[in-house]
């Protein structure tokens, strides 16, 4: 009878943070149209994770119908490609199983159809040039001519991504830097002047996979900060049931696959892989109202702190290229609002398992608590307009909160982009200036700092949209110039350094920085 009571005691004192949280659960809607019905084929018969399969099965879409859909956000030209990274345990990840299916529907489409079929790399990268080895533009060895590899349609399979975070680590080696080259379409110049090898416009799309201890352990804080880690949409995804003897994806639904495959692929006019941006992917006009509530809402909410924000916050131009190669996969160059919904289910797995593997519980509730913070602060700047950080502190929460807290909430609400606040100083005397706080003067800050903190649900969404008040500028008032493009002579390319780097790596609010390549690692 003691010792339960001791048991009983020792559990009413225990107040420490309850560690254990649900792994990461995709949302149905991720596997839409063919994704999903290729993810089905594999995961039925198989303990291959189906989201697993669809992820890798989007990758090599997405780099087999090439540069010719394209979809034009301000002044950076989106093509569907995605790097995709596999997380989860091993032995449980069932990583190699995921990927299986696709090559049987590859050498399938390529019975079909060589000319459809993007090249395949299986194995490790090691650096720059090997990459660009792979679709090089055509180099002198001795007196020798090498021929340039025309097709730029390239997937790379990393089946031990371990190995190209191992690679950033030497100093000098700058596959980081060409693979963020590779994410924006950027042309690949000589990493050092001896070099030889180009690679003009490439097109390539990769798959990794990595255990979660690997990709904490390598990944160094520069790459969490430089662009290179929110390039990859990383999933987590580990077997769903267990099968001592799995059976193979028949034949005769591998064969049917790859003829869906190859219609797509002829819709997209890929096999014409010369020919680049000749095919435009719009937004239907009720798909630009959906997304542009979510651009305004989830796709750019930095509630989840520093670090997590970071690693998710190419989140607008992911879900975009998803969208773009749904649509595609349906045969069409109109994105619809279902196009959007299937990209979004993509983009929250994402964020969430970014959450489960790069936070912790803890984690989530002073990020939680901050943002509550935040809000509140929010609510008494609404009603005081201008106040003091002493009014913050007494009036506000009563003296309750401690000053680490509204330091970290000032502070979020201070840097989000756009600010939500500003502050401003005032001296009278000769004492310290006194500091105040107010919302910032821009409508759209003022509105609600709670916009980043709606419920999530696709019903909830549509509701938002429904209510948001939209603006849209007529096409006919401000026509968008068509860009006439010629096919770069390859043959030609060393003796051209100039590139459309300029465009594809062009600074707006959906595409990536710009990447320096002199940077040293």
């Amino acid at each position: 009878m003691s010792s339960d009571f001791n048991i009983l005691a020792e559990a009413a004192e225990d107040d420490s943070l309850d560690n254990h949280r649900n792994a990461p659960r995709p949302d149905p809607a991720c596997l839409y149209g063919l994704v999903g019905d290729v993810a089905r084929a594999g995961g039925d018969t198989t303990e291959a994770n189906p989201y697993a399969i669809a992820a890798n099965f989007i990758a090599f879409m997405g780099c087999a119908v090439g540069r010719g859909p394209y979809m034009p956000i301000g002044n950076t030209w989106h093509h569907a490609r995605m790097f995709m990274l596999h997380i989860g345990r091993s032995g449980r990840g069932r990583k190699g199983d995921a990927v299986a299916l696709i090559g049987r529907i590859e050498r399938a489409l390529k019975a079909l159809s060589q000319d459809a079929t993007p090249h395949v790399h299986r194995g490790g990268l090691s650096s720059r040039e090997g990459l660009v080895y792979l679709i090089h533009d055509g180099f002198k060895e001795g007196k020798t001519e090498v021929e340039p590899i025309l097709d730029k349609r390239l997937l790379v399979i990393e089946s031990e991504f371990a190995n190209v975070l191992h690679q950033g680590k030497r100093e000098g080696n700058t596959l980081s830097a060409a693979l963020r080259d590779c994410w924006d379409g950027v042309s690949m110049k000589p990493a050092t002047k001896s070099s030889q090898l180009w690679a003009t416009d490439p097109h390539i799309a990769m798959v990794g996979a990595v255990t979660p201890s690997e990709l904490l352990g390598l990944m160094a804080s520069r790459e969490l900060t430089n662009g290179f880690a929110n390039r990859f949409l990383m999933f987590w995804a580990e077997r769903t049931k267990m099968l001592a003897f799995p059976r193979a994806t028949r034949q005769e639904d591998v064969d049917a696959l790859a003829a869906r495959v190859l219609a797509v692929l002829q819709f997209c006019q890929a096999e014409r892989w010369a020919d680049k941006d000749k095919m435009r992917v719009e937004l239907s006009p009720d798909a630009r109202k959906r997304y542009e509530v979510l651009y305004h809402s989830e796709l750019n909410d930095n509630s989840a702190g520093e670090r997590i924000t970071a690693l998710i916050e190419r989140r607008a131009p992911m879900l975009l290229r998803l969208a773009m190669l749904f649509a595609l996969c349906d045969l069409t160059t109109t994105v619809e609002v279902h196009h959007i919904n299937a990209a979004l289910a993509w983009v929250r797995y994402s964020v969430d398992s970014i959450k489960f593997v790069f936070g912790s519980a803890a984690d989530e509730v002073e990020v939680a608590e901050t943002n509550d913070t935040a809000q509140k602060i929010v609510d008494f700047l609404t009603a005081r307009q201008r106040v003091t950080r002493k009014q913050i502190t007494v009036d506000c929460f009563g003296g309750h909160v401690n000053k680490t807290r509204i330091d970290a909430a000032l502070e979020e609400l201070l840097t989000c982009n756009p600010p939500h606040i500003t502050v401003q100083e005032e001296r009278s005397g000769s004492g310290r200036p006194t500091k105040f706080y107010e919302l910032a003067a821009n409508k759209a800050n003022k509105a609600n700092y709670a916009n980043n903190k709606q419920p999530r649900g696709f019903a909830v969404d549509v509701d938002l949209h429904e209510q948001s008040e939209v603006r849209e500028v007529s096409e006919q008032s401000h026509p968008e110039p068509e860009l006439v493009r010629q096919v770069r002579i390859v043959s030609d390319a060393s003796k051209t350094p100039e590139t459309r780097a300029s465009l594809d790596s062009s600074l707006t609010s959906h595409s990536s920085q710009v990447v320096v390549e002199s940077e040293e690692f």
